[in-house]
């Protein structure tokens, strides 16, 4: 089907079957012309390749997906969108709709029975208010995947490709850099949208790592010292991590200064390498 991103088109497809918006699903589908083709070329989709995305709205970025790549596995959590998809995808053979979450499917199980033999990408228009819960599922799933390509929030994309020690840098920060290389690749604006959200939007593209950068010796503790150095930001990262974690101060200072890191350090101000060096220190307790 022609014109998925006329929004004349949109209105009409979805008012023939009576669709309307969700707010709590975050439903903004694109009406920018420029922006799947763009999207899809840039996620690593082609020849030999599989793709899996998150929420196909009413298809136009499946659409495009299934145009380059071999096959294209569509999780849609929203019912009421599969006669829409039946109807705006009927010119493809290589789409499969699957109506479940993304937070609760069998990834590695969709992976083996989906994509024998492929290589496989992830590319999704991502709704704001789940952003950060699927991408730190698809990284700690450790899925047999190339990349991850997503729309979000332009703020929470800078927040995520933030360099690790700079003051744009959070907890999602340091936990997405160590399981992948990351790049922006270009913003999207809010009237791309129906209905246009209150903010621009930005393409980000993670670049599975096949190792960590850092030797950390409990992951499970590496990522509750980053989110605990965060939980306070204000507060200096000694601070933070001995009252989130209800270890003795003394205890890390001395770390601290042993390491010759700043024990006015903020969690902002540390490096990847600070990191695993303070959870490999609280692991030998």
């Amino acid at each position: 089907m022609e014109r998925l991103s006329d929004i004349g088109t949109i209105k009409k497809i979805l008012s023939k079957h009576g669709f309307s918006f969700s707010k709590s699903l975050g439903q903004n589908f694109l009406i920018n012309p420029d922006v799947c083709p763009k999207m899809a070329k840039m996620s690593g989709a082609g020849e030999g390749v599989g793709v899996i995305e998150v929420g196909a709205g009413i298809g136009v970025l499946t659409a495009e997906l299934a145009k380059i790549a071999d096959k294209v596995v569509s999780i849609e959590v929203d019912s009421r969108l599969l006669p829409v998809l039946d109807e705006t995808l009927s010119d493809f053979d290589n789409v499969k709709i699957v109506n479940d979450d993304i937070l609760k499917i069998n990834l590695h199980e969709l992976i083996k029975n989906e994509f024998a033999n492929m290589k496989v990408v992830v590319c999704a228009n991502l709704p704001y208010y789940i952003t950060s819960p699927v991408i730190m599922r698809l990284l700690e799933e450790k899925l047999p995947i190339e990349s991850i390509t997503v729309m979000v929030q332009k703020e929470a994309a800078d927040r995520i490709c933030a360099k690790v020690g700079t003051r744009n840098c959070g907890a999602v920060t340091v936990s997405v850099n160590y399981y992948a290389e990351t790049q922006k690749l270009f913003k999207v604006s809010a009237g791309s949208f129906i209905p246009a959200p209150k903010v621009d939007s930005a393409v980000i593209k993670l670049d599975i790592r096949k190792n960590p950068p850092i030797d950390v010796k409990n992951e499970k503790l590496f990522f509750s010292v980053v989110k605990s150095a965060f939980a306070q930001r204000r507060k200096t990262v000694i601070n933070s991590i001995s009252n989130s974690m209800g270890i003795d101060k003394n205890k890390i200072t001395k770390f601290f200064e042993d390491s010759e890191i700043s024990v006015n350090a903020r969690a902002e101000q540390l490096s990847l390498t600070n990191f695993a060096e303070i959870a490999n220190f609280l692991s030998e307790d």
